[in-house]
């Protein structure tokens, strides 16, 4: 009787599985997806991956760090945006979450900083890192480009939208400021902020750096996930709001088991395994 039940569910899920593909593959045209921030990687691999699964469909994926993702939706110029802030008129699909890592050099020992400190930091009320329980050294902010959607999550969660001070660097790829941080003198004093995912791989790479935790909760996975860590964003599907065939199935893609899969490799999925 349970061997009968097992293979009754395995049959379902093949049977499942096996529309799934037919309707995927009856899937035909081009598709632009347009982004600037972090997301390429888990993007480019989601693309590809869905070509293979329907042969008769091109994914053209283009990123830019100085382009306007959103505009180029709305103007006609793409299909979809990659972002991590939803925008008016368009209709947003999450389909990952990611946090904000805040990266320090490994010898800055400020034990762990508050959500409030963090915007005070940035915003320029505090400029000193004695004044969060770290070295007696300034704090050399390092900030990221204003068409960055990293940044745009960044400002609003913290409640300092256009308040970044004007004293901070401005850095646009994660290579360079993780390099920044690292040879910034004295090492103690810089302070950025990148995709948690971004940082976690330079950290587990042996790079002489660490991430804060934040009102006492380590920045990791889990903690992201289930909102304990304050800092974290969506990776979003920005679309026009009329159907488009393409579109959709992309957007479905992404967020079936395969789909979730592959962004698991970077990202953290947004439905459960």
């Amino acid at each position: 009787m349970i061997a009968r039940l097992v293979l009754s569910v395995s049959l379902s899920v093949l049977f499942s599985w096996g529309m799934a593909l037919v309707a995927l593959a009856d899937v035909a045209g081009s598709l632009t997806i347009v982004g600037n921030g972090p997301e390429l990687t888990t993007i480019e691999p989601l693309a590809r991956a869905f070509e293979k699964a329907n042969p008769r469909a091109y994914l053209d994926v283009l990123w830019d760090t100085n382009s306007k993702p959103i505009e180029m939706v709305k103007s006609g110029q793409a299909h979809i945006a990659v972002t991590g802030t939803e925008a008016p008129g368009l209709s947003a699909t999450p389909i990952a979450w990611d946090g904000i890592g805040m990266l320090v050099h490994l010898s800055n020992f400020t034990k762990d900083i508050t959500k409030q400190q963090v915007a005070d930091i940035f915003s320029g009320k505090t400029t000193l890192w004695s004044d969060v329980g770290g070295p007696e050294t300034k704090i050399l902010v390092i900030d990221r480009p204003r068409n960055q959607n990293i940044r745009d999550t960044f400002e609003s969660q913290l409640g300092i939208t256009g308040k970044i001070t004007g004293a901070a660097k401005t850095i646009g790829s994660d290579e360079q400021v993780v390099k920044t941080v690292v040879g910034t003198l004295p090492p103690l004093s810089a302070v950025a902020y990148l995709s948690l995912n971004q940082g976690l791989s330079v950290v587990s790479a042996g790079v002489p750096v660490r991430l804060l935790p934040i009102d006492k909760v380590e920045p990791e996975g889990p903690t992201v996930k289930d909102g304990r860590y304050p800092l974290r964003r969506p990776v979003l599907l920005l679309s026009k709001k009329e159907p488009h065939a393409l579109v959709q199935a992309f957007t479905q893609f992404a967020l079936s088991p395969a789909g979730q899969q592959l962004i698991a490799e970077t990202y953290i999925p947004i439905k459960e395994k």
